[in-house]
């Protein structure tokens, strides 16, 4: 399959997302790495955004709640190149209606070879790498291309 290389810019547009049961644990992250967070841009769930921004004073742009579609939303923002890393803390001990989402935000994350960390340890590993503040290449498979060469091979069928 073909690729290509894409670069991730210096300033990240961040997604900052966490199951009810990890809120409180992402708002106290964010703190701890406010003046780092501060240097992005910033987007999240509905809850999740509006309680990071009403606890740090952090500006993160606020899309639907989760269960209501909001991985979703920042799974699209994925495709469109306009989140470049993925901070989620998720709760592996409780079940989440909306765990089909989340599966496809994981998905979709993999598949653009978007960063993604899922608890405290990786996006402490994350926001501390110095690729956070730098360029970064990266490849990714030629969605266009993979669309003509499968369009062309199902005619021929």
């Amino acid at each position: 399959m073909e690729k290509l290389t894409l670069t991730i810019p210096k300033q990240k547009n961040i997604a900052l997302i966490a199951h009810d049961g990890k809120k409180q644990e992402l708002i106290t992250w964010c703190e701890a790495h406010k003046e780092i967070l501060n240097q992005h841009f910033l987007c999240g769930t509905g809850t999740t955004a509006r309680m990071i921004t009403d606890a740090t004073n952090l500006p993160v742009k606020g899309y639907n709640s989760g269960p209501l579609g909001g991985d979703q939303q920042i799974g699209a923002k994925i495709v469109e190149g306009q989140i470049d890393l993925v901070i989620f803390f998720s709760d592996p001990l409780t079940a989440a209606p909306h765990d089909p989402d989340v599966k496809a935000l994981l998905r979709i994350a993999q598949v653009y070879d978007i960063p993604i960390a899922n608890n405290k340890a990786s996006a402490d590993f994350m926001i501390t790498s110095p690729y956070l503040n730098s360029e970064y290449e990266h490849e990714v498979i030629n969605f266009q291309e993979n669309i003509r060469q499968r369009a062309t091979s199902m005619k021929k069928e």
